[in-house]
């Protein structure tokens, strides 16, 4: 088998997470967290949409990482977002990190909002 080693041009990888803490780009990460195209930064939280609606012109989805299992997104949040004209998927934060890393892999226009387990 050959191994190919991923390369990440146009983002930051998530390098690992755990119990309340992400490793984003060889940084750690406290609680909530948003990785968008060129920054990485603490996230308020479903009410702190500006920061998200602001990369609508950098993005096509936002991953949301719910935490340590997928739950539904308040309805405003969601609205918000999908007005702005960007798709949001939501999954438990584990599957998130996984998710955008390969997407980002890929050369896609990802960005990842974080709460944590």
């Amino acid at each position: 088998m050959k191994l190919t080693e991923t390369t990440f041009q146009d983002g930051t990888p998530v390098d690992g997470y755990g119990p309340g803490f992400f490793r984003i780009g060889g940084q750690r990460y406290e609680g909530a967290v948003l990785v968008l195209p060129g920054q990485v930064a603490a996230w308020g939280g479903y009410e702190d949409t500006a920061p998200l609606i602001a990369a609508a012109g950098d993005v096509d989805v936002i991953l949301v990482g719910t935490g340590a299992m997928m739950t539904h997104l308040p309805p405003a949040f969601r609205s918000a977002l999908e007005q702005a004209g960007i798709g949001v998927e939501q999954m438990a934060s584990e599957q998130a990190c996984r998710t955008y890393n390969v997407l980002l892999g890929e050369g896609r226009r990802v960005a990842l909002a974080l709460l944590p387990a």
